[in-house]
Order: structure tokens, then sequence, then C-alpha cells
């Protein structure tokens, strides 16, 4: 008996490190998968391929005629989750004969945020084309104005300007636009303005929709990304140490090429207005010939404009380059 309780005692003992090391080892596996990192992949429906296979919803326009703002209410984040953007947005100041006008989506440059106030970077423009026409629609987009708050992650608040625009395309065609705007749209011309930061933006969004919407570029940011963004980061206060640091760990798990307009200038399909100062301090004119260059051995029609001692705000040849496009859109 006594040998029997000896057994019995050992072999409880046995099962008892037996468990000990199972569960050791378990455990031990468990935590070093859970010290990895989770590779983040939610950016991926940001990519340009994947923008232009995605069914973009669009939202609601609700226009203050008083004092030509508007909100626009749509889903920044493809998710289902709704923000708002405010925004500019003039009816035309001319009287034509058939009360049918164009459209011209505005999208303007960078603005420090501190100096920032709806209409800076298009309501001038804006204004002669309202004047000659046009109806214009200039978003402030997410974090700026009277906007919801934009992403924290700095990099789908960049990428969630491509939806505003996109959502915005959408819902010019539905109901509530043609409330809003009194029913002014012609139904079919719809073009683009796009300055700076906002000319990377509208190429963009060409190649997503792949699209013939006629656009006009100032002096954009043409440049591959990211080094669209780190050519500037000796402006900010930091000399761009944060958002390299974002930016490293974005390349760590995505393909930076997947989110560059030169990977796609082929999918491009509608005619520009290219306009650059040779003078431009911000925006190098080499990289905006390499752009005409680029389109037009794709074939497409594109109308390159210099002007020499111009600036990056097309000082002192202003009214020239909005000429030419108000030639361009009435063609």
């Amino acid at each position: 008996m006594k040998k029997l309780w000896v057994f019995i005692v050992i072999a409880a003992i046995s099962s008892l490190i037996g468990f000990g090391f199972a569960k050791f080892v378990f455990v031990g596996k468990t935590a070093v998968v859970g010290s990895r990192k989770a590779v983040d992949r939610s950016l991926d429906k940001y990519s340009i391929e994947n923008l232009s296979k995605t069914d973009i919803k669009p939202g609601k326009l609700t226009v203050d005629k008083d004092r030509d703002l508007f909100s626009f209410d749509f889903e920044p984040a493809l998710d289902g989750k709704t923000a708002s953007t405010s925004g500019q947005i003039y009816l035309p100041q001319k009287v034509g004969d058939s009360g049918k006008y164009p459209v011209v989506i505005m999208i303007r440059g960078y603005v420090d945020r501190e100096i920032y106030k709806t209409g800076i970077g298009t309501s001038r423009a804006a204004g002669v084309f309202a004047r000659n026409g046009y109806i214009t629609i200039a978003p402030d987009f997410l974090g700026y104005g009277n906007s919801s708050p934009e992403s924290t992650n700095v990099f789908e608040a960049r990428f969630q300007t491509y939806t505003t625009i996109l959502s915005l395309l959408k819902t010019i065609e539905t109901p509530s636009f043609a409330e809003a705007t009194e029913g002014k749209w012609d139904g079919k011309n719809i073009f683009i303005w796009g300055h700076s930061n906002g000319g990377q933006i509208a190429l963009t969004v060409l190649e997503i929709t792949g699209k013939n919407y006629p656009t006009s570029l100032w002096a954009p940011v043409s440049t591959p990304f990211p080094y669209s963004i780190l050519y500037f980061t000796d402006e900010l206060s930091d000399y761009g140490k944060y958002l390299r640091g974002e930016l490293a760990k974005f390349e760590a798990d995505y393909d930076v090429g997947l989110y560059s307009i030169h990977t796609y200038y082929d999918r491009i399909q509608a005619p520009i207005n290219l306009h650059q100062g040779i003078a431009d301090e911000s925006v190098p004119f080499k990289w905006s010939d390499a752009l005409a260059e680029s389109l037009k051995g794709l074939g497409l029609k594109v109308n390159y404009y210099k002007y020499p001692q111009t600036d990056h705000n097309m000082t002192p040849s202003w009214n020239t380059a909005i000429g030419h496009d108000l030639e361009f859109f009435k063609k």
C-alpha cells in the first residue's frame, strides 16, 4: 500500500511538473506572439488602386447662400461614419441664356492651420469663375475652418482629402446638390482647379476615377510620394522630425508606390492646363517640366504655360493664367 501511495505521489508530481512546463512553453509562445506588432493594414483602402475599385458614397451638401458657405457631410474613412467639412461656394454671378452652369471644384494648397480661413487659396480664382458663369465649390478639408477634426494619423488625414473630393464628385449628381444649388448645374460639365498640393490631390483624383474632368493645375506638387512631403519638411517647426518618424512606420507596413501619383499617370484621361512660375521658390519648375513630359508622352492633351519672374502664387502673371483657364474651360 505504501508503494502504491509513493507511486501516486510521484505520478502527481510528474504531472504537475509536466503541466507547469507545458504551461510555461504555451505562455511563452503566447507572450512572443503577443509581443509582436500586429501589422497595420487600415490604410490599404486608401491606395490609388483600391480607391479606384471602391464604390464611393455621395454625401449631402447644405448651402448658406447668404454667406457663400457650405457644409458637406460624407464618409471620409469609407466606414459608414459621417464627418463634415465646411467650405466656400459661389453661384454664378453672370446670367446665361439657359441658367445652367458648369461646376469647378477648387482644391487649395497647404495653409498653416493657425492662419487658415475659409476661401484662402481659392476665393480669388473662384470669384473670377463665378462672374464668368461657373459654380465653384472649395472644401476646407477636415481639421480646417468649421470642419470636423481630421484623423490623428497624419497619412490617413492626407488620404482623406482624396475621399473628400471623390465623395463631392458623386454628390454633384444627386438631388441634394441640385436642391442646394437651385438646380443651376448644367448636368454634364465638371472641371477641377488645383493649386500646389491641391494639384497633387487633383492628379490623384484623376487617376482614381479615370474620368475626363478637364483640370487646371497651378504649380502642382507632382514629385513622387513620399519625397513630395519630405521636400517641405524644412518649413516645419521641428524640421520634419515627427513626420519622418511617422513615415518610417508607414513605409515599414505599406508600399509607398501604391500611394504615389507617378505610378499611375497612365490612368489619367483628362486634358490638362498646367501653369508654372519660373521664379517659384516652393515648387521647382523642373517638377512641372517632368510632369508635362510624362503626360504628353502618354498622349494626353497638355497646355503647359511657363511664366518668367513669376512666383508660387502666379504673381505677377495671375491675370494671364486665369485667362488661360477661362479659355480652357470654355472649350
